[in-house]
């Protein structure tokens, strides 16, 4: 599988980032095959979280065995320092290792969480302290809001190397500031920061009318399922400034993602004008609330 520069890191990240929410859905035995399974077929770049219910103990197993091949991202929404501490000491003992590669400040999506990340007692120390002592390697951002509170991040904290949020052809026909997430990706990228997609193959809101325990896959939004549409938006996404996606997280998706990644060739203009037209009318998949 493809790898790319993870912004200046030094980190060479695979194309395709395994989302571990997935295990969160399986029993630990069917958890392991899954992780063995991406693992083998290229994947060095994980992602998980505390939010992702049992998925830090799922992967713990096989990141116990091949803690080495594995770039670990983890992140927290907590944004005070003790409460960063505490999170990051238990997602270190769930996840039975050391060290995390990469922890994040997840899913900042206001101004005033920048504001209370960078205040005295806020995250921020708490990371800049785990840094030293060696239990995290770099420091990073994701986000669904407005690119600027990204970009406030960024300016307000020289830490950060690299940035998770979506880049999605249906969210860049939007053509406008609270989707303008491939300028910022590409802003981003000029500055030497690493590019995570996330919502890569996100379809639209799941509809009013489909309960949530009448939906066919454990996602927060409707995923494109046709393996030929899973490569269009793959291709799509990998062909912006971006270093790698991760799945959607229905284990059931995991398959036709990575047969995709691993067959990746660039869309050329014309495909990407052509799959832009065609998303104009649809639902933007990142929440209406921006602003």
């Amino acid at each position: 599988m493809e790898t790319r520069p993870l912004g200046d890191t030094g980190q060479e990240s695979s194309v395709l980032t395994f989302g571990a929410i997935a295990l969160d859905f399986l029993d630990q035995d069917a958890a392991n095959e899954l992780t063995e399974t991406v693992l083998d077929r290229g994947v060095n770049h994980v992602d998980v979280a505390p939010e992702y219910g049992t998925a830090e103990v799922k992967l713990a197993p096989t990141l116990e065995d091949r803690r080495d091949e594995v770039f670990l991202g983890c992140k927290t929404v907590n944004r005070d320092y003790g409460g960063a501490w505490e999170r990051l000491e238990a997602s270190l003992d769930r996840l039975g290792t050391d060290r995390i590669d990469l922890y994040q400040f997840h899913g900042v999506t206001e101004h005033d969480e920048v504001d209370r990340i960078t205040a005295d007692d806020g995250a921020l120390a708490a990371y800049r302290e785990a840094r030293e002592e060696g239990l995290i390697d770099h420091i990073g951002i994701t986000s669904h809001g407005h690119p600027d509170v990204v970009r406030d991040a960024v300016d307000r904290i020289p830490d950060l190397e690299t940035a998770m949020f979506p880049v999605n052809a249906t969210v860049a026909a939007k053509d406008d500031a609270p989707h303008d997430f491939l300028n910022l990706a590409s802003e981003l990228t000029e500055q030497g920061l690493g590019v995570i997609s996330i919502k890569t193959f996100a379809k639209q809101p799941w509809p009013d009318d489909v309960p949530a325990d009448e939906r066919p896959y454990d996602t927060w939004y409707e995923p494109y399922d046709d393996p030929e549409e899973i490569s269009r938006c793959l291709r799509y996404t990998l062909s912006q400034d971006v270093t790698t996606l991760a799945n959607a997280g229905d284990p059931r998706l995991v398959g036709p993602i990575l047969d995709a990644a691993e067959s990746f060739e660039p869309m050329d203009d014309a495909e990407q004008a052509a799959i832009i037209d065609e998303r104009r009318s649809e639902e933007s998949p990142v929440p209406a609330d921006l602003s």
